[in-house]
């Protein structure tokens, strides 16, 4: 099988829309909602969340990672400065813990054939190389905490603290019973 992770650009937008579909992933979100306040994300739920995303792209911002498997789109990572995501920065549960620069880890999507075959963790660890190439030296992440047998694919597209401890991830505070903030130090 032939695997490869490429960050999300003009180049790669076209295998980023075949991977979310004409849905735009979960329900129209294009990997929005942490970009946005919750008014403006559904007043541009479906193309106007499409559309503001091609315009971070087309600016060369960081949005994320696409993994490919036999050069077929299979794999999302939301990941990006953390002041990127506003909603994360207005957040009374995810609140920064400290004052120091990282990057974020949102959100992943992962298409219907490959979930349960860890390509989130080669996400994460795509992730961590990047934002390595990008100067990032702390990278964070908030996993949901798994409280029963398993949870739905849309409860857990912040990934789960397993599979970010298998990356090297450390938690580093519990704001809720249901959310984890966890980091990975680059050195």
């Amino acid at each position: 099988m032939n695997f490869d992770i490429k960050p999300l650009s003009p180049e790669t937008w076209n295998d980023f829309e075949e991977l979310f579909g004409p849905k735009g992933a979960y329900g129209g979100c294009w990997c929005m909602w942490w970009r946005l306040t919750k008014s403006k994300f559904d007043k541009n739920q479906g193309a106007g969340n499409r559309q503001a995303l091609r315009e971070l792209v087309d600016q060369g911002k960081p949005t994320g990672l696409i993994a490919y498997i036999d050069d077929q789109p299979m794999g999302w990572c939301s990941v990006a400065p953390r002041e990127d995501y506003g909603s994360l920065e207005r957040s009374r549960i995810l609140k920064r813990i400290d004052n120091k620069q990282v990057w974020s880890i949102v959100c992943f999507f992962i298409n219907k054939q490959h979930r349960g075959k860890r390509l989130g963790l080669s996400l994460i660890k795509g992730a961590i190389q990047y934002v390595s190439d990008q100067g990032g030296k702390i990278l964070e992440a908030y996993p949901t905490v798994v409280r029963g047998k398993e949870l739905p694919p849309v409860s857990s597209f912040m990934g789960i603290p397993k599979i970010f401890e298998e990356a090297g991830f450390k938690e580093e505070a519990r704001p809720s019973e249901a959310k984890m903030i966890m980091r990975y130090n680059i050195s």
